[in-house]
């Protein structure tokens, strides 16, 4: 079964707060690029956030309090709230209390700065992409895309019913239950588990 690969080019320079890259890859199997033009089409019209960055749409959200300490904690804000675009798929709170409590307590530590910055790139990709551009890669790849994160892993996305899964390098799944919240620099979905590299 060919799958769609769904193909951002960023390195960790371009998440150092690098608006564009001035080259782009060779396709890997199918590359989808996307452009001011095809983010436009797909934003939802009654969202009033869209001039906010990500981490100040996710510090007005108490649903992701956890999620902003862990951005601050690991040195991402100022990158978060640059030009990007980027696409977070960000964890609830719920999401990061599934995680006992020493891990998350250990992550949070300064000691542990750079494994966090790691886990939560995963949660990042390049570009701006709205729920639907997923579904539809989810579709054209006969069920499944791949989706690469800033962090160099990539997440396997499908659809359970009408919404979408992300499964993750150890085999964990992560399901979107809110989706195409607009900032000014790109998209955050909302989801019920924080993905493991």
């Amino acid at each position: 079964m060919k799958k769609s690969t769904l193909t951002w080019a960023v390195g960790l320079s371009a998440l150092a707060l690098s608006a564009c890259s001035g080259s782009e890859p060779a396709p890997t199997e199918t590359e989808v690029v996307q452009d001011d033009a095809m983010a436009s089409d797909t934003i939802v019209a009654t969202e009033a956030a869209g001039d906010k960055s990500i981490v100040a749409l996710a510090q007005g959200n108490p649903q992701v309090s956890t999620l902003v300490s862990a951005i601050t904690a690991a040195g991402l804000g100022e990158t978060l709230s640059g030009t990007g675009p980027f696409t977070v798929f960000a964890p609830s709170n719920d999401a990061f209390a599934k995680l006992d409590k020493a891990t998350l307590d250990g992550l949070m530590m300064p000691a542990s700065k750079d494994k966090l910055a790691a886990l939560l790139k995963y949660h990042v990709v390049a570009g701006n992409v709205k729920s639907g551009d997923l579904a539809k890669l989810i579709t054209d790849g006969k069920g499944t895309a791949t989706v690469k994160t800033v962090n160099g892993g990539s997440l396997k996305a499908s659809m359970d019913g009408n919404k979408i899964v992300l499964t993750d390098a150890k085999g964990g799944k992560s399901t979107v239950t809110a989706a195409d919240m607009v900032a000014s620099n790109g998209t955050i979905h909302l989801v019920d588990t924080v993905v493991m590299p």
